[in-house]
């Protein structure tokens, strides 16, 4: 599997679409919920990790 810029999104984005703070987007990351990767000093988050993470976020409610 192969990942483009375009499938990588940013912290601030992931915050917009969960309409999340920053420190909760970053909790989440800590605790292994939402998956990352390091560019450089930079996190990004996969779209299919942000997909994973919501499914997973809905079926716990369910």
């Amino acid at each position: 599997m192969t990942t483009t810029t375009a499938e990588l999104l940013t912290v601030p984005e992931v915050m917009e679409r969960l309409k999340l703070g920053r420190s909760t987007v970053y909790d989440l990351i800590r605790s292994r919920r939402l998956v990352s990767i390091t560019v450089g000093r930079s996190r990004r988050i996969p779209v299919d990790a942000l997909r994973d993470f919501i499914s997973y976020e809905i079926g716990e409610v369910a």
